[in-house]
């Protein structure tokens, strides 16, 4: 894989992080915590998918890799709302 393909991917990953973070509208973070919930949410929409049966919406490839674009960013509204109400349990509690 080039430098150009791994910084496409990035891309891709950090735009559907974003996404995700405003459907679930709760954002920490700035770009890079964006590209890492895009990678996180690829994994968990993957697996959710799979555990349902649900076949691949719309899957980016670039340079051999796929990357699940609905899928993570669903993953990623799900991530990033687990996150804020764990987040937002622990505040009131302190």
């Amino acid at each position: 894989m080039s430098i150009l393909q791994f910084l496409l991917l990035l891309f891709v990953a950090g735009v559907c992080g974003s996404i995700g973070q405003s459907l679930a509208g709760f954002s920490r973070g700035g770009c890079l915590v964006s590209i890492a919930l895009g990678f996180v949410g690829a994994l968990v929409g993957t697996w959710l998918a799979r555990l349902l049966g649900l076949p691949a919406i719309f899957t980016l490839h670039i340079e051999g890799e796929s990357f699940p674009v609905v899928w993570a960013i669903l993953g990623t509204t799900l991530f990033v709302a687990l996150l804020g109400l764990i987040q937002r349990r622990s505040r009131k509690v302190d």
